[in-house]
């Protein structure tokens, strides 16, 4: 019989009301068994795998995954978390739903502290599981005297279902993705990201502390021509090359960040807090200044409008004692690195001999140089007569090219007259990726100048997106993953970043490579 509507809201409750219907239904004598899951588009794989669950007790209890945590990828997921959940209280053998406000179901292993956890045959194999969680949620499950038991059904994927029958992707998009799945590249991809994890990287640039102060507009002031504002709230995180190392840690085991922070305002236990375990942080002193704070006035009445900002910073060239430290680290260390990852905001710290040596002596130099409000037409690409992989922006391409109008193809293929380097990417916003690859281009052009589709997303903000882009790709290229493909999973990176406040989180192997597959799928 299929429950009425009052039955259905009635099934669905809070995580706390869900431990204690679960220890009710235990006292009443019930076996209860618990299952999780995205749920987005409820198919027959669902309910074969639910109707197999409920087999292995007497009281069932689902939780869906909140929007939030959900990464499959743009327009993920098609329904509400409210919804699904609603689908799924609507199988009259379904017993309770929860919205589960978390990445995995640890949590909720721990709270309801279930008889029977189940999953789909698919996760017996713990070593396939890209996520790694299974792992850890039969520990979560069997730590109170739970067992995992795995549903032998016929699986179906709403991933599948939703991006071959649905078209959930703009059509430059879906058409990029088909000729991966039909190249059937997505497990070689797989292998080879978790190959990065072997890369030692070094990461050199400035630290930005990137300061948000949210606030309310009042409106303005009778005998002023401003605009008033109420401050109410207030994160600080720590950014420019920090944010970067993060991003490369979470791909690659072994990271050193080599930057400079001030004796004044140094934010230096913010930076150590922020950085990755796997971050080794080397920095140097500049004595007499702050170190780089960028404060926006940000309006979050409707998502994250900002109105603002200031620039907190001595950008003059650091003092030459300063420079000769940051050149002895530098030498010292290179030679122990596979990779030299060189995020250059142009606020004074890497110039002069320090640039030049990067150019000699790096073993493989990723280089992106930023153009922001601080440095607008000081910081080019050609301060560095050399590198192996450049990653820019289309408006710092064409400021380094002096051309506004010009297409993109023709802006990147002018670049190398600036710079001996053979492997180059533009980001170019909504229009995606322009790869340039040398050799490949003078065997054939049309397999050497590749543009790779954006990734539509809902966008929260774009601060270090491209620092995002760059920072991951930068490890893929010298590992030699084929640069066309470097640019979609640049692309990856950056719709993941934007969807993220500021310097909140980073971008986590894990949610990339789930985010990845089910893009594959």
């Amino acid at each position: 019989m299929t429950p009425g509507a009052n039955e259905v809201a009635g099934k669905i409750t809070s995580i706390e009301d869900l431990a204690a219907r679960v220890k009710a239904a235990k006292a009443a004598g019930h076996t209860v068994v618990y299952a999780h899951g995205v749920f987005d588009l409820l198919h027959v794989g669902h309910v074969r795998h639910l109707q197999a669950a409920r087999k292995h007790g007497s009281y069932l209890v689902v939780t869906v995954t909140a929007d939030k945590f959900v990464n499959k990828g743009p327009g993920r997921p098609v329904f509400t978390e409210h919804l699904r959940a609603e689908m799924l209280a609507a199988l009259a053998f379904v017993d309770a739903v929860g919205i589960n406000h978390a990445m995995t179901a640890e949590n909720i292993l721990r709270a309801i502290k279930p008889d029977v956890y189940a999953k789909g045959i698919e996760y017996s194999d713990a070593d396939a599981d890209v996520t790694g969680k299974i792992t850890a949620e039969r520990a979560a499950v069997e730590e109170h005297g739970g067992k995992i038991a795995f549903t032998d059904e016929e699986t179906y994927s709403s991933s599948t279902l939703l991006n071959r029958h649905f078209a959930p992707h703009d059509p430059p998009l879906a058409t990029y993705l088909e000729k991966l799945r039909t190249d059937g590249q997505a497990r070689t991809l797989i292998k080879d990201i978790e190959e990065l994890k072997k890369l030692k990287v070094l990461v050199i640039g400035d630290t930005i502390i990137d300061e948000y102060q949210y606030v309310k507009a009042l409106g303005r002031p009778s005998k002023e021509t401003i605009i008033a504002t109420q401050v109410v709230d207030r994160q600080v995180f720590a950014g420019g090359a920090v944010a970067a190392a993060n991003h490369v840690a979470g791909f690659c085991d072994e990271v050193e960040l080599i930057t400079s922070l001030g004796d004044q305002e140094s934010y230096e236990d913010l930076v150590r807090k922020s950085l990755r375990g796997n971050v080794k942080l080397t920095h140097i002193l500049r004595t007499g200044a702050p170190t780089t704070r960028k404060c926006r006035f940000v309006d979050r009445t409707h998502g994250l409008k900002k109105l603002f900002e200031l620039y907190i910073m001595d950008d003059s060239p650091l003092p030459r004692a300063a420079q000769a430290e940051l050149d002895a680290a530098i030498l010292e260390r290179l030679a122990r690195y596979d990779v030299v990852v060189v995020t250059d905001f142009g606020h004074g710290f890497l110039h002069g001999a320090t640039v030049e040596l990067l150019c000699q002596k790096a073993p493989f130099l990723a280089v992106n140089t930023q153009t922001n409000s601080g440095n607008h037409g000081y910081n080019l690409i050609n301060k560095y007569r050399r590198a192996d992989y450049i990653c820019l922006d289309v408006p710092e391409a064409r400021l380094a090219v002096r051309d506004q109008h010009a297409e993109a193809q023709d802006i990147i293929l002018r670049l190398p007259s600036l710079i001996d380097c053979k492997k180059i990417i533009v980001t170019q916003g909504k229009h995606g990726a322009l790869a340039y690859d040398r050799a490949a281009y003078e065997a054939d052009p049309a397999a050497g100048l590749t543009q790779a589709p954006a990734l539509t997303n809902k966008i929260v903000d774009t601060i270090g997106a491209g620092d995002a882009f760059f920072a991951v790709t930068a490890p893929m290229v010298r590992a030699g993953m084929p640069l066309s493909t470097v640019g979609f999973l640049g692309n990856v990176a950056g719709a993941m970043k934007v969807g993220i406040v500021g310097h909140s989180s980073f971008i986590e192997r894990v949610a990339y490579l789930k985010y990845l597959t089910t893009l594959l799928k």
